[in-house]
Order: structure tokens, then C-alpha cells, then sequence
């Protein structure tokens, strides 16, 4: 049950900034910057009973992947500015994502 609530709220919160973003794409595009997903997510694995250890964890992974992330980002912003299809811009912003990890992880591990 619990699963399907937070489907639920989740599914909403996407909905109400895609909304947002049809009306505004400035103001979505910075409404859906907002760390939503990782608060929502450190919120529904503390409710779970998470130990704060964990959550610490968590919260520093998420800054780990901040960086490939505004790659990804940029990626997709540049190709989409160069008339390239969605589509092919979200493929290549993942590719860029994962390699920029692979090159991060190896430079600081």
C-alpha cells in the first residue's frame, strides 16, 4: 500500500511541473531543478525506517552524480539549440552522463 502512495505523490508532483512547464518552460524548467526526486526519495527511505547513517550515504551520492547530471544537461540543451531530435538529444546527454561517471569515478576513486 504503501508503495502505491508513493507512486502516487510522486506521479502528481511530475504532473503538476510538466503542467507548469507547458504554461512557463522558464519557471518548469526551474521548478523541475529543484531537488524533487532526492527529497522525495530521502524522505520515503527515512519513513521506511532507514538509519540516518544510510541516509547520509544516500544524500552524498546524489552529490556525486550532480556533476554528470548538468552534463547530461548541457548535452541536451546544446543539441536541441542545434535542431537535433529529442530523442537523439536525451541518447546523447545519457552517453555523455556515463562516460563523464566512468572518468569521474576513475579520477577520484
Amino acid at each position: 500500500m504503501f508503495a502505491i502512495v508513493k507512486v502516487l505523490i510522486s506521479a502528481v508532483i511530475i504532473g503538476a511541473v510538466t503542467e507548469i512547464a507547458k504554461r512557463s518552460p522558464t519557471y518548469g524548467g526551474i521548478i523541475a531543478a529543484l531537488p524533487l526526486v532526492s527529497l522525495l526519495s530521502l524522505i520515503w527511505i527515512s519513513i521506511q525506517g532507514e538509519q540516518t547513517q544510510n541516509l547520509s550515504k544516500f544524500v552524498f551520492g546524489v552529490l556525486k552524480g550532480f556533476p554528470a547530471t548538468i552534463i547530461l544537461l548541457l548535452i541536451v540543451a546544446m543539441s536541441l539549440r542545434a535542431y537535433i531530435s529529442l530523442s537523439l538529444s536525451i541518447v546523447l546527454g545519457i552517453c555523455g552522463w556515463g562516460i563523464f561517471l566512468v572518468i569521474q569515478n576513475f579520477v577520484f576513486n
